[in-house]
């Protein structure tokens, strides 16, 4: 193990540290130190076999590869190539199957009866026509106002409860913006151009992205413990949670997590899909991911499949955040650490956890080489402060 201190120290192994690593690494031939606090590369994007079956599982959530930037696209294939895999997602509801996103089949078959697209519009005018958008007090109200009573309170409502842990009608309207309805029968989960998965799995695209000689990573390694040798010493990317950082000074900001349960079944194919929601009230989990489905060209053993049920719930203090839950008062906590954030020396903050916002995979990918273009080289290169102008970058 290395003595002497890196160039820049990259805190989080995730896709946002990993192509901050990657880039000052190959392109500026810096020297990259990357702590990781778990005892793995990859952050929540970390893939493991299931020893049983060999069935390659994404051991925190379903995580489905997709972008429409260019950049992102051929940046992520330097490292993978990836397979024509196209997410498609169905849910059940009081003993039926339903396509997913709202689409024309699932009107159809909702309503027991066929439908043109201009029939299935003045059918969802007509049933949200109950509540204007404008005048929704909760996230019921708004719901209802965008897509009807019937739909919301098959689709939205128990799985919404279910996703919060709190009635609908409690919830803010801010929520949900918009809840789209295909008229068609397209039932392609994501509009981007490129979509696919990893044809070698998550872990190995990961690992290429630090196999580099300018790069060491320290798994099991929490960054708090070793603090003091690197802060105000080497240039720093943080990329873990920004109220952690600051020792929770402003107060603990709230997420929302998930509890997955992994179980191998006796059976070929447990669902038909590779992701089928639950969206009835009654039903304690989410949805349930079957993972031999996100690779059908693979070849598994036969007469076994591994499913995984997910729960979702506010998250404790020792639970892995997920999900911002962004609350007025966390905005407000927020703006307070994007100030302080902007008078910590040498430290950049990034990614999911050191931004509070919700980031897709290509979302952080992208964010990481915007900061790189903008802050990081022009360190390394000109000599530009290197100084963070708050936590929304």
């Amino acid at each position: 193990m290395s003595t002497e201190l890196p160039d820049l120290l990259v805190v989080g192994s995730g896709f946002f540290g990993l192509t901050i690593a990657e880039r000052v690494a190959s392109e500026l031939d810096k020297k990259v130190l990357i702590l990781e606090r778990r005892p793995h590369l990859g952050g929540n994007a970390y893939s493991e076999r299931e020893p049983e079956t060999g069935i390659e599982v994404h051991k925190y959530g379903a995580h489905l590869f997709h972008t429409s930037n260019e950049r992102v696209w051929e940046y992520v294939n330097r490292f993978t190539t990836f397979t024509s895999y196209q997410h498609r997602v169905f849910g059940k509801y009081d003993g039926q199957v339903y396509s997913l996103p709202m689409n024309l089949n699932l009107i159809n078959v909702f309503f027991g009866k066929s439908h043109t697209p201009d029939e299935a519009r003045a059918l969802i005018a007509e049933q949200s026509s109950e509540i204007r958008t404008e005048d929704a007090q909760n996230l019921e109200e708004k719901a209802i106002s965008l897509i009807g009573r019937p739909l919301y309170e098959a689709f939205i409502k128990g799985y919404t409860a279910k996703q919060w842990q709190t009635d609908p009608k409690e919830l803010s309207p801010d929520i949900i913006t918009r809840l789209p309805v295909r008229y068609n029968f397209d039932n392609r989960y994501f509009n981007d151009v490129h979509e696919g998965l990893p044809t070698d799995g998550y872990t190995a695209w990961l690992e290429r992205m630090a196999d580099h000689p300018n790069i060491e990573v320290r798994v099991g390694c929490d960054f708090f413990d070793v603090a003091s040798e690197y802060k105000g010493k080497v240039p720093i990317v943080y990329t873990g949670p920004v109220d952690e950082y600051f020792g929770n000074s402003e107060g603990r900001l709230s997420w929302r997590t998930v509890d997955l349960e992994a179980e191998v079944v006796d059976v070929d194919d447990f669902q038909g899909c590779s992701v089928m929601n639950y969206n009835d009230p009654d039903v304690a989990w989410t949805r349930i991911h079957e993972f031999k489905h996100f690779h059908p060209e693979r070849t598994y053993l036969p007469g076994k499949t591994v499913i995984v049920h997910e729960y979702s719930r506010a998250a404790d203090e020792d639970d892995e955040p997920y999900y911002p839950i962004n609350t007025a008062e966390d905005r407000a906590k927020l703006l307070r650490y994007r100030e302080l954030a902007k008078e910590e020396p040498m430290v950049l903050f990034g990614g999911r956890l050191g931004t509070y916002q919700y980031l897709d995979m290509h979302m952080a990918i992208g964010s990481a080489l915007s900061m790189y273009d903008n802050k990081i080289k022009p360190h390394f290169t000109d000599g530009a402060p290197f100084a963070s102008g708050g936590i929304a970058e």
